[in-house]
């Protein structure tokens, strides 16, 4: 029987503040993840993992993280999730001791699927906006992707290691970028790159390999291309990404779906009962 597809469904930057209170005295994002909980538990087929790419939390304070365990509690899915800028590592492990009960200094994790490894790296840098890789996660990252060289990888990371062309999130983009790019390079079973960050869907090429930032299910950073204006947001329609691994030749193939959040009118037939299209 043909080996089936492994689902990662992508969530990202969900800046969950202390019950109550709104991001930017604007966005409600408690409420926002709970409608893309909602939508994750509709989703048919089932995703196998939900990975959450930084920024769980946006002071950070510990009654965020309750706070977003407590939204996240309904959620019949598997998850993972690594460190953002406005994370705290300390207060994820003690917030989440299932997850990082092993995990000492930064919260790298390894997640096995099916014939399929999810690579997860803290890009985050305490107390400060952009992302590095620090050298004992580069160590690491070496020898995860060298322990199994026949088997495909997808890596998750908060950071982009490239410029989006939004001035100020390009400054605090994973700084040191080429170091990632020549461990990449080395290990051809990698087949994705996922990030966060920027709140934006965007797609580059990075060392060869599909690179994506996952659109957030709250608020978007403005697409300002031109640096016309100070940072700032807007509240454009929320998503999530889900990448579909499929076996097959070599390291197989992985497909990007941009997901909506919500719900929407349909599925209606394009074909009536006698087979015509209508």
């Amino acid at each position: 029987m043909p080996q089936k597809p492994v689902r990662i469904a992508q969530i990202s930057d969900l800046h969950i503040k202390a019950p109550g209170a709104l991001a930017y005295g604007r966005v409600d994002t408690a409420r926002a993840l709970e409608r893309c909980v909602a939508t994750l538990n509709q989703f048919t087929p089932k995703p196998d993992l939900v990975v959450i790419s930084g920024d769980l939390a946006d002071t950070p304070t510990a009654e965020e993280y309750a706070h977003l365990k407590h939204l996240l509690a309904p959620l019949n899915i598997a998850f993972a999730g690594i460190p953002g800028n406005h994370d705290s590592r300390d207060m994820m492990r003690a917030a989440l001791p299932q997850h990082y009960a092993f995990v000492s200094g930064a919260l790298n994790q390894r997640v096995e699927i099916d014939g399929l490894d999810l690579v997860l790296l803290d890009s985050s840098v305490p107390g400060k906006p952009h992302g590095e890789l620090d050298a004992p996660t580069l160590q690491w990252l070496e020898a995860t992707l060298a322990s199994a060289p026949d088997r495909p990888a997808l890596l998750f990371l908060h950071h982009p290691p490239f410029e989006a062309g939004i001035w100020h999130m390009d400054r605090q983009n994973l700084q040191n970028a080429d170091d990632l790019a020549s461990i990449v390079k080395r290990h051809p079973r990698v087949r994705l790159i996922a990030t966060g960050h920027v709140h934006r869907a965007t797609l580059a090429m990075f060392a060869g390999v599909p690179t994506t930032i996952c659109p957030a299910p709250n608020h978007a950073v403005d697409l300002d291309l031109a640096a016309l204006r100070e940072p700032s947001f807007k509240v454009e329609p929320p998503a999530f990404h889900l990448h579909a691994w499929f076996p097959g030749e070599g390291f197989g193939s992985v497909v990007t779906h941009q997901v909506p959040i919500g719900d929407f009118d349909g599925p209606h037939p394009f074909f009536g009962p006698d087979g015509k299209l209508l």
